[in-house]
């Protein structure tokens, strides 16, 4: 499994990195703009990402706008419905706004709140038929 972790907060970035790592090659953004450039250059090798966590709020370019660049790179590609890079949103906010926006129009497959538990995203992982869960 190849996934990126999109996150400003060094302690969520290296917990869910040491995570997702045990699954195969992780590879770690800062803001929205590296994640755009991680994701640009994973496309042009022809090695998209299975997975990527992407917080909501961050500098640079937040998650919600680095998401829709991405779901527009990969229309570009030709990447459609099950093909997509699965997407799960992390963030600390209860802000139902942001949430329902990341969700509309199937921008991203799940929701991980702060602080973040290792069950949580194992299960998203599993129910998005990335891992086997024992």
């Amino acid at each position: 499994m190849r996934s990126l972790v999109v996150e400003d907060d060094i302690l969520s970035r290296m917990l869910l990195f040491s995570i997702l790592s045990r699954f195969g090659e992780c590879e770690i953004a800062e803001n929205g703009e590296q994640a755009v450039r991680n994701v640009r250059a994973s496309l042009a090798a022809g090695k998209p990402y299975d997975v990527i966590c992407l917080d909501i709020i961050m500098p640079v370019l937040d998650g919600y706008k680095a998401l829709l660049e991405i779901r527009k790179m990969e229309r570009t590609e030709g990447i459609r419905d099950h093909n997509l890079m699965k997407v799960i949103m992390v963030t600390a906010m209860d802000d139902f706004d942001h949430i329902v926006k990341s969700f509309e129009d199937g921008h991203c497959e799940a929701y991980l709140a702060k602080p973040i538990k290792e069950e949580e995203i194992l299960q998203h992982l599993h129910e998005l038929e990335l891992i086997e869960l024992a």
